[in-house]
């Protein structure tokens, strides 16, 4: 019998205040791994993505869309306008380490934590970013959604 993404998370209570980040692509994550984000339809899901197709819409240039100071900006308007505490599944975001410091401080001003980082198989865990999470005790390999969860 084949388990449905509920029974995966049957062990845990997610809250609608959890907030995950999931590091790399999602492309290169399975459809099983995709299936068991999906399932988490309660709280937001934001990538980065999502954030910038907007941007290419309104300016016509994924150049433009895409640099870094229009990427802080549209996470950072996105992030802000949220309602606090509220809980979400950023993808995509952080990639670096300094973006990463960014929503660390972002959300210290809010008095808030991340609950889980995970990353995907298709990146190197020995990143300064996947390194900078592992050290604050979050970061998981995507695969392990189901136990970390």
């Amino acid at each position: 019998m084949k388990s449905s993404p509920s029974d995966l998370f049957a062990g845990f209570t997610l809250r609608e205040k959890s907030k995950l980040v999931v590091l790399g692509s999602s492309d290169s994550l399975s459809e099983t791994i995709l299936d068991l984000f999906r399932s988490l339809n309660f709280i937001e899901h934001v990538s980065l993505a999502s954030l910038i197709r907007p941007e290419i819409s309104r300016h016509g240039s994924l150049r433009l869309a895409a640099s870094d100071n229009a990427t802080f900006k549209l996470v950072r308007k996105w992030f802000w306008s949220r309602k606090p505490d509220a809980g979400f599944v950023l993808w995509d975001f952080p990639a670096t380490l300094l973006q990463a410091l960014t929503l660390d401080e972002w959300l210290d001003v809010r008095q808030e934590n991340l609950d889980v980082v995970f990353h995907n198989e298709g990146s190197s865990p020995l990143t300064p970013l996947s390194i900078h999470y592992r050290n604050h005790g979050l970061l998981h390999r995507a695969t392990d959604i189901a136990s970390v969860l």
